[in-house]
């Protein structure tokens, strides 16, 4: 049950519902992050947005964006994502427990610097929004079909209301 009354639904979007006046500025910023310009496809910007949500045990964001991920093709692993993914736990845990070797091993994957700037952000963001979510006590559905249904939404129109 929601710490704080909201509508019945689940996870950040009874958030959104419940808080219109913030709604459109988060929108904005996951719609920039997952599907703005980036050197990073949105399969692998879902993909970082879903592992830091894992690692943050906030099980709504890790169904949903795992599920978007997949719905748009995610990539199996490879040396690059394997970097970014590591720069994205660390800045998870704490920014500042990044190093200039997760960096460089980054760099020697064929990162650059907007992918590297790209990841942080994502990471940094994702975290914000597990803590929104999961602080509140928001409603975190056990069917896996109320998050592939979701992410159908999310793959094929993004972050934006329509």
């Amino acid at each position: 049950m929601p710490h704080i009354d909201l509508p019945p639904l689940p996870g950040i979007a009874g958030l959104l519902a419940g808080f219109p006046q913030t709604a459109g500025p988060l929108n904005d910023l996951a719609e920039t992050l997952l599907r703005g310009p980036s050197p990073l496809s949105p399969a692998q910007r879902e993909t970082i947005a879903a592992y830091v949500s894992r690692r943050n045990e906030c099980t709504f964001c890790a169904e949903t964006h795992g599920a978007v991920a997949r719905r748009l093709g995610a990539a199996d692993p490879d040396p690059l994502m394997d970097a970014l993914l590591a720069i994205a736990d660390r800045v998870r845990v704490d920014g500042r427990s990044v190093t200039a070797a997760d960096i460089d091993q980054a760099r020697a994957a064929g990162a650059d610097d907007r992918t590297i700037h790209d990841t942080v952000l994502i990471a940094a963001a994702f975290s914000m929004f597990n803590r929104y979510v999961d602080g509140l006590g928001t409603l975190t559905p056990s069917d896996p079909a109320v998050y592939e249904k979701h992410a159908h939404n999310l793959a094929e129109n993004g972050y934006l209301p329509r």
